[in-house]
């Protein structure tokens, strides 16, 4: 369970053994099944969840009771309501299991805590996040200037094999379109193909 993350964490910082054992302490092995709800809109967020195994998403729910998926989380994923975890306010997001999924949990506090003791965690957070506002940002842009065939194939890229793992719907309200409209885009690209 612990070597994907060891491998997550080497890519972007050095680690010793005994740093790295120091960090596992402060995670909390979580097995959850679909369906399973990890944060729902009003929660207090004390904590964000890598993904060892499974499919998660986050999800928005309009007044109205639209839902819009803003991300997947599959392996080596960290996902979390984040503007709630940084900012310490309550949850609007819905964070749930798409599949059975195993998760490490770690709490703000002991983070916090592990900044002070390991500085280079907070490094390596830092740059998960940055990479993952960039993302995020990309995906704004693309939103707003790529059609919805070109918007599918980088989705496609970014979560590669997920096809298998998500409802056709879904994957439609990420891309925010309709599933007919998903069909008819794979339909397209397999006559080219």
């Amino acid at each position: 369970m612990f070597d994907s993350l060891r491998k997550h964490l080497e890519q972007v910082i050095e680690i010793s053994d005994q740093e790295f054992d120091e960090f596992c302490g402060l995670l909390s092995p979580q097995k959850f099944k679909k369906r399973a709800i990890l944060i729902r809109p009003g929660d207090l967020v004390q904590s964000e969840f890598y993904v060892v195994s499974g499919c998660l998403q986050v999800v928005h729910t309009s007044e109205n009771g639209d839902e819009s998926i803003l991300q997947f989380a599959i392996e080596d994923w960290w996902v979390s309501d984040f503007a709630a975890f940084f900012n310490g306010t309550r949850a609007r997001l819905t964070v749930s299991c798409i599949e059975d999924s195993t998760v490490l949990e770690l709490n703000k506090n002991y983070l916090e805590e592990l900044y002070g003791r390991i500085p280079k965690f907070e490094r390596f957070f830092r740059i998960k996040l940055t990479g993952a506002f960039v993302a995020l940002y990309e995906r704004i842009q693309n939103g707003l200037e790529k059609d919805s065939t070109e918007r599918y194939q980088e989705f496609c890229e970014t979560y590669p094999n997920i096809e298998q793992r998500v409802p056709n719907y879904k994957i439609a309200s990420y891309l925010g379109i309709k599933p007919e409209s998903l069909s008819r885009i794979r339909r397209e690209l397999q006559e080219k193909t």
